[in-house]
């Protein structure tokens, strides 16, 4: 077995000493002679994939709810509830981990009761967190916060966009923001809640990634009012087609282009092509931006929003 002959295959094989259809922990590898530095180059090469730290899976494996179970068995004791991020995974909210997490995977925070002793694994982040009884529920014999819950402790983070984006992909689960709001009261005086009432208002299972739900809060922060979220037109061909987010009266929009889905020559020809026909056919202004322009110190998007709807007033006031 080499590393050179595994990657040399699409996918990995019976050469390979590990399960091939469930997850599988660092130290069994380690055990069965597979050096560490082959992990993170399996990775890279998209034979496996990083599910939590420290566990691994065939990246033909589906990302599915039986494998997200099978991973966090590996490394969570019996009796500790799966909190935060991971248990919004769990819950099988996309995109609620954070961006590249199969390269560097983050550790799960998990919680036990009053008086149980900590946890201390590299894997995990432990601690302890009052939880009422109908804020747990069990999903394969796996202790988890419920959707509900989930979504409350996923808005108490320090970071707005953090904290708006876990909402946002609660909601695209199915978690009901009425629910949310009738909640709120009695997480009076705990850690970042303010957070949580700040950003519900703003939240909506529109967004459909945290990208976008940074985009709109950085649209609210900069205006004071919320952009209509997935404008619907006629695409190429006469198929609907949405915007992600902008002003329908100024038809001004933004969108944004991750590397996941826009960074192929034919991604990058496919959204030209929608983007010019929408432009053309409905006379909109359409603003394209990637990370640089909404995360890190670079990050223009303000002026991005206040350029876009300035143009469209402008506009406007010529056609009146």
């Amino acid at each position: 077995m080499s590393l050179r002959k595994l990657q040399g295959n699409p996918t990995l094989d019976g050469a390979f000493p590990l399960p091939l259809d469930q997850p599988f922990h660092r130290q069994q590898a380690l055990a069965e002679g597979v050096p560490p530095g082959w992990l993170s180059a399996l990775v890279r090469s998209g034979h496996l994939r990083r599910t939590l730290r420290g566990v691994y899976v065939a990246a033909t494996v589906p990302d599915d709810i039986a494998a997200r179970v099978a991973s966090l068995r590996l490394v969570t004791p019996d009796d500790a509830v799966i909190c935060d991020r991971h248990a919004g995974w769990l819950h099988g909210a996309d995109m609620v981990l954070a961006p590249g997490e199969h390269l560097d995977v983050q550790p799960i925070r998990i919680f036990r009761h009053p008086g149980a002793i900590r946890v201390r694994r590299p894997e995990v982040q432990s601690g302890q967190r009052a939880l009422l009884a109908r804020d747990v529920t069990e999903i394969e014999g796996l202790l988890v916060t419920t959707k509900l819950r989930t979504a409350l402790d996923l808005g108490r983070q320090r970071s707005a966009v953090v904290a708006l984006s876990g909402v946002d992909a609660m909601l695209r689960a199915g978690v009901d923001r009425g629910e949310m709001i009738s909640e709120v009261g009695r997480l009076v005086g705990e850690r970042w809640v303010r957070t949580l009432r700040y950003v519900l208002p703003l939240s909506s299972s529109l967004s459909a990634s945290p990208p976008e739900s940074a985009v709109k809060l950085a649209w609210y922060e900069t205006t004071g009012e919320l952009p209509d979220l997935q404008i619907e037109v006629t695409g190429p061909h006469g198929r609907p087609a949405y915007l992600d987010l902008g002003s329908r009266a100024l038809r001004f929009a933004v969108e944004y282009d991750g590397e996941d889905w826009h960074s192929s020559p034919r991604d990058a020809a496919w959204d030209g092509a929608r983007r010019s026909h929408i432009a053309r056919a409905h006379d909109y202004d359409i603003a394209v931006v990637t990370a640089v322009n909404v995360y890190g110190p670079e990050r223009d998007i303000e002026g991005i929003i206040r350029s876009g709807l300035g143009r469209g007033r402008r506009r406007a006031a010529e056609a009146a």
